[in-house]
């Protein structure tokens, strides 16, 4: 098996044999087993160990093919959930020796776009997040001094010193309120409502902070992918990067697998598409198959009239697509590109955009 079938066989599966190990190690942890369910958990433990085993093992051939920086963090990650298992053997007890399995809760990490975008969004928030931080330590502090200073002399037990206090601080500011320290005194009832109204306006930061990051972020990568979209249609080879620009924000991508009915004859029209990738056929009186760097659907844009044919998939088909209006200020901005979409039309509709 090359090492591209066994990456493509072992990604999918990551995650669940990540659950199923984690799954035996708290199972491991209920005192009242059989025996042989127990043994049956440690095998199943251990078939996942292997399977990491092999994963790590395609890890370093491919790092050794592909260089020395290639998929460093996948190293890093498959190592661990390969050491640290095989070193609790020899050095942990026989009772804790399964919760060295934990280290594989790492493991989602190493296929995820998820964690890495959320890496990136963290960090180019970093200032703002450390910010409001800040905010958080200097009211968590602040309450639980005020909170000592009013009901030290009520509740010696519980609010005896700053550090006793600092638990109601944090269950309070945290909107937690577990009930078990609660202040007695009417101004230690008031500092409570306080610090809990700071809480929900420090964690609405938190989160709008983080929000707008991972929209910017996410925007961001839209951006670059459509303009190297647009950058492969010819028709939008030509312009500068001035007129790329405004095509890129209008444009909208949609990839569609095989078979899907794209436009229906008959419907109205709002959008016409450019084909990136993949095949189309349109089903006219004579069918009309077109390619990456075609367009169809522009006789509805530019007539207002339903649409002609129905165009169906043949392949999974990436797909650009501009709305009426975006069309309208692409024409006024970029007439040339509207010349040829219109001559285009005019030469499919036979001279005439009635039908």
């Amino acid at each position: 098996m090359s090492l591209q079938h066994l990456s493509r066989f072992s990604q999918p599966l990551n995650g669940l044999l990540a659950a199923a190990g984690l799954i035996a190690v708290a199972a491991l942890t209920t005192p009242d087993l059989t025996p042989s369910v127990r043994t049956g958990l440690n095998v199943l433990l251990v078939a996942v160990w292997l399977a990491y085993l092999a994963q790590l093992a395609e890890t370093l051939l491919a790092r050794k093919a592909r260089g020395p920086q290639d998929r460093k963090a996948e190293l890093i990650l498959d190592g661990l959930a390969v050491i640290v298992p095989l070193a609790a053997l020899f050095l942990a007890g026989s009772r804790d020796r399964s919760l060295y399995c934990c280290i594989w809760l790492l493991k989602p990490l190493r296929d995820s776009t998820f964690f890495r975008l959320l890496g990136r969004v963290v960090g180019n928030e970093a200032r703002n997040l450390v910010g409001v931080t800040s905010i958080f330590g200097i009211v968590l502090f602040g309450a639980a001094l005020a909170g000592y200073l009013i009901e030290r002399d009520v509740q010696p037990d519980r609010f005896g010193s700053i550090p006793q206090a600092m638990w109601w601080a944090v269950v309070t500011l945290s909107t937690t309120g577990y009930g078990d320290e609660i202040p007695q005194s009417f101004a230690g009832r008031v500092l409570a409502g306080l610090v809990m109204m700071s809480g929900i306006g420090i964690f609405a930061l938190w989160a709008g902070i983080l929000a707008t990051g991972f929209y910017e972020e996410v925007r961001r990568q839209d951006f670059v992918r459509n303009w190297q979209l647009v950058a492969a249609v010819p028709l939008f080879q030509k312009l500068g990067s001035g007129a790329l620009v405004e095509i890129v924000r209008a444009l909208r991508r949609r990839v569609v697998p095989a078979g899907t009915v794209i436009c229906r004859k008959g419907e109205a029209g709002d959008q016409m598409f450019f084909i990136v990738e993949g095949r189309v056929n349109i089903a006219a009186q004579t069918p009309v198959e077109l390619g990456a760097g075609s367009f169809f659907g522009e006789m509805a844009l530019i007539s207002g009239a339903p649409r002609s044919a129905t165009v169906t998939a043949i392949t999974e088909v990436s797909l650009l697509s501009l709305y009426a209006a975006d069309f309208q200020v692409l024409s006024t901005s970029n007439p040339e590109i509207a010349e040829i979409i219109r001559n285009t039309a005019i030469e499919r509709s036979g001279g005439t955009l009635k039908n």
